[in-house]
């Protein structure tokens, strides 16, 4: 249960303020909450499954030390580029398209999340846990919920987001994370 919460939590502070929940957004201002949020969850299933498989696997070929490094440092790394922000395009207009709306924001949304922090924060808690499903599912939920704020927003406000607050807060929490799980591996190495 325990890999649920976490990736839920991680996955959802992830989000906050990154390209794939400006993008829900912008979808949410024009086809509407119901068809962004339908596109965002389908997306997330598919990518947070393969990206959950891939950590299982590199957790099991690699020592749980190193898999605990490695990790510290990935979140490290995600606070970083938290930090440094994402580009915030004012405009928050989706381009025209000749599919579906559900389709547009589906496969716009599932491209956008390929190699993203939100990605390879999933890969990198299902090689600490090693337990596939409660990852997938908790941080699938995660950035669902985290889209489903931005879905709300562009629907009911279509304003700017406090995006620097979003991003400090964001960011401050995974190199929190970052800096405990290293300090733990190189604390407890036989773990």
């Amino acid at each position: 249960m325990a890999a649920f919460w976490q990736s839920l939590l991680l996955v959802f502070l992830a989000e906050l303020g990154d390209k794939t929940q400006l993008a829900s957004l912008a979808f949410s201002t024009r086809y509407g909450p119901l068809t962004a949020l339908a596109g965002v969850a389908v997306a997330t299933l598919a990518v947070h499954l393969l990206s959950a498989a891939l950590g299982q696997v590199l957790g099991a070929a690699l020592p749980t030390p190193w898999t605990q490094v490695l990790a510290g440092l990935a979140f490290i790394g995600f606070g970083l580029w938290t930090l440094r922000g994402e580009p915030w395009d004012k405009d928050c207009s989706a381009p025209p398209t000749r599919f579906s709306p559900f389709l547009t924001v589906a496969t716009a949304l599932l491209v956008a999340e390929l190699g993203d922090k939100t990605m390879l924060t999933t890969v990198t808690i299902a090689s600490q846990q090693q337990a596939l499903v409660p990852v997938w599912l908790g941080s699938t939920l995660g950035m669902v919920l985290s889209d489903s704020l931005a879905i709300a927003l562009g629907t009911v406000a279509r304003r700017q987001l406090p995006a620097r607050a979003v991003w400090l807060l964001a960011g401050t929490t995974f190199l929190a994370v970052g800096l405990w799980t290293l300090a733990t591996a190189l604390v407890e190495p036989t773990r």
